[in-house]
């Protein structure tokens, strides 16, 4: 480009980071505009920029028809070549035919300060849609990624913040509890959206999603950033504690100390980035089972049982004094576990369990008794139907004495003897007849 209007078409477009064709586009549009609201006679006005020159055509459509009905957009075919042979000679002129558009050139120097005006102000309009539009598009691809931005001043409780030469928010619900801010401060923030507004893209930063935790590990850790540790979730509520899952693509990499680094190097420059947020980093495992015992750590579990499956309900039985632990202050350490997990988990004591089994124990034996006890009326309308042997009657009665006194008798026979010498017995021989 070597006129000044395309010098200053190319040097606006890198301001505003646009292309130079918008900045041309808009161009013959103001100038369109202007060119309509100075002549109002109702012609199909059209423009175009001339590389060449530097400067914007004019034009008034006009369509070949056979009779003219209107005038400001109709033409005959006659007059149409008439007028075509004496500007570009007869070939051209013999070529026009019905339908086509024709183009008349008007010219622009007549317009005035007015029309010059209205064409400043739609030059603007535009390109400053133009730059929304491509700030929406930059940024609408970047969601989830990690930004620095600079804070310029508060709004409302929201904090607004220069990311380039953009301005962002960070609303007060993706603001950290622990963390405070003062002007001209740098800050670290996860893009979470870009929303269309009247004034403009508005791009939404977050301090609180899970998704920051996350690309602040692939920043510190290598082996996350190459992929030999994968991290299959993360759950946070910020400023207090979040919990991590990280698996292991290789056997002899451990994924928790990666993470964590030598003496806590990696994990603690996150932990301070996040104004002093505790992580806990547990080990992911297929088996649903050992992934809750491990996303309850620092807790340690006796044992875990899958109530329902279908449902994804378990029990937790832990020890009296690892109770507490287990469930975190106000009940963070089981809520950010059960978040990770995606089960929900109940957690019970050792003596808890053994008082609920107790009382599951009698109440079975309660029930047991009430059913003897609707049973045994029953048994005895059979048993005064169809006696049994063991029914008691008179005759069993008198044989029962019987056996009593000869039992006495024998006891007192034996005791008789055990004082004084039986007599021989004598055994008499009788001949036979």
């Amino acid at each position: 480009m070597s006129n000044p209007l395309q010098q200053t078409i190319e040097a606006l477009a890198k301001e505003k980071g646009i292309e130079p064709d918008v900045v041309i586009s808009a161009i013959e549009e103001a100038v369109a505009t202007a060119s309509r609201k100075y002549y109002k006679t109702g012609e199909n006005l059209k423009t175009r920029f001339n590389m060449e020159t530097g400067q914007v055509d004019l034009f008034a459509l006009k369509t070949v028809v056979q009779e003219v009905a209107n005038a400001a957009t109709e033409i005959g075919l006659d007059e149409a070549r008439d007028i075509y042979r004496s500007l570009y000679g007869d070939d051209v002129a013999n070529s026009i035919e019905l339908g086509d558009e024709m183009e008349f050139p008007k010219p622009t120097e007549v317009l005035g300060r007015i029309a010059a005006q209205t064409a400043k102000q739609v030059i603007f309009q535009k390109v400053r849609e133009a730059e929304r539009e491509n700030v929406y598009a930059e940024f609408s691809q970047r969601v989830g990624e990690v930004v620095n931005a600079t804070v310029k001043r508060f709004e409302n409780g929201d904090i607004v913040v220069e990311v380039g030469r953009n301005e962002a928010v960070v609303p007060r619900k993706e603001q950290s509890r622990a963390e405070s801010y003062n002007p001209n401060d740098r800050v670290r923030a996860v893009i979470k959206g870009v929303n269309r507004g009247a004034k403009g893209p508005q791009i939404m930063l977050s301090r609180t999603d899970p998704a920051l935790l996350i690309k602040l590990f692939e920043q510190e850790v290598p082996e996350i950033y190459d992929g030999t540790v994968m991290i299959r979730g993360a759950v946070r509520e910020a400023g207090d504690r979040a919990k991590v899952a990280v698996f292991s693509r290789e056997r002899d990499v451990d994924p928790v100390g990666a993470c964590v680094g030598m003496k806590g190097t990696r994990v603690q420059s996150i932990i301070r980035e996040l104004r002093g947020e505790k992580i806990d980093i547990v080990e992911w495992s297929e088996d649903a089972v050992a992934f809750v015992t491990n996303a309850l750590s620092p807790a340690k579990v006796q044992r875990v049982s899958i109530v329902d499956d279908h449902e994804r309900v378990m029990e937790v039985i832990v020890e009296d004094k690892q109770l507490s632990l287990a469930i975190g202050k106000k009940g963070q350490n089981v809520r950010l576990a059960a978040k990770l997990t995606g089960w929900r988990i109940d957690i019970k004591s050792e003596e808890e369990k053994r008082r609920e089994v107790e009382a599951q124990f009698e109440g079975l034996e309660a029930a047991a008794a009430d059913s003897l006890a609707e049973e045994s009326p029953a048994k005895t309308r059979r048993q005064t139907r169809r006696p049994t042997p063991n029914t008691d009657s008179p005759r069993q009665n008198r044989r029962m004495c019987r056996r009593l006194i000869r039992s006495l008798a024998s006891a007192r026979r034996r005791s008789a003897g055990s004082s004084t010498r039986a007599s021989p017995r004598r055994t008499q021989w009788r001949a036979p007849r």
